[in-house]
């Protein structure tokens, strides 16, 4: 299923069949989009993404001119925010997390410098709050919703495994989140798909939320035009009433302005529903 047609306003047909399970998806996740650590499998792959953690806090940020004297408080601190996946946590709840039972806190100076290092390195890759330029809405929440470059970056600082994903167990730090880490860890893995596809498109990506939280779809797809594809991710193989209520609740609110509203699931099936919105498996989502 193209991104690039369901952005292009014409409601297209939405079919197809996909054989991944969660399982899969799980693998995928895990495995990584790094070509280098794509190849490779069980402990080599988890050496090869150690050792790329591991250049980060001790080669890259000393050649981006940022000595870190506390490297252990660093590597915390990311692990922190791998954590934080797919969440709007303020800096400040992350902060915390990294330095659970301290009394000794990084300055907030240090934690911006943690933070835009490693946004330069392209390691942090958040989602940004959505801006409607054409104002349908007066209060959204500009907090970006966090994301690593890879989800695999994530799970492996969390110490994430697939029987600890498939099975709920946390890892990593306690971190206040709807829902489970493997739940976070898709929303990931379908935020750096959609990322790649929307580039081709020549749209941008973002994220919206009420300020009062009341409201919020996971992806906003917005075209040239400032018209928008919304994005819904759920870690279900089907898609209840309730999973697009926010879709619906945007369409009233956006009118034509709003091409088109997507469901991304781990289920086996594409398909639009009776309301219009379409469901599509992961796998099954291209440029």
């Amino acid at each position: 299923m193209s991104l690039s047609r369901l952005l292009d306003g014409g409601r297209p047909g939405v079919e197809g069949m996909s054989p991944f399970t969660l399982a899969d998806y799980t693998d995928e996740i895990l495995g990584s989009g790094f070509p280098a650590v794509r190849r490779l499998a069980g402990r080599a792959r988890r050496a090869q993404l150690d050792g790329y953690l591991a250049r980060i806090v001790d080669h890259d940020f000393p050649e981006q001119g940022h000595r870190v004297r506390r490297p252990r408080t660093l590597r915390a601190w990311l692990t922190a925010y791998a954590a934080a996946t797919s969440t709007t946590a303020k800096y400040g709840v992350i902060l915390d997390a990294a330095t659970a039972g301290e009394s000794e806190k990084p300055a907030k100076t240090t934690v911006i410098a943690y933070r835009d290092v490693l946004s330069q390195l392209w390691i942090l890759d958040p989602v940004p709050g959505w801006v409607p330029t054409r104002n349908h809405f007066t209060r959204l929440q500009q907090s970006p919703k966090h994301h690593l470059a890879d989800p695999a970056l994530a799970a492996r600082l969390l110490g994430a495994t697939q029987a600890s994903l498939l099975t709920g167990a946390e890892t990593g730090p306690s971190f206040p989140r709807d829902g489970t880490l493997l739940g976070a860890l898709f929303e990931s893995l379908a935020a750096l798909t959609l990322r790649v596809a929307a580039q081709v498109a020549e749209a941008t990506v973002h994220h919206l939320r009420t300020a009062t939280g009341v409201h919020e779809v996971d992806f906003i797809i917005e075209r040239a035009d400032h018209r928008v594809l919304a994005v819904e991710v759920k870690l279900a193989a089907s898609v209840e009433d309730q999973d697009v209520v926010h879709l619906k609740w945007l369409r009233s609110q956006l009118g034509p302005d709003l091409v088109d509203s997507v469901v991304i699931t781990t289920g086996p099936e594409a398909y639009r529903r009776p309301d219009g919105i379409a469901v599509v498996p992961l796998a099954l989502l291209g440029a």
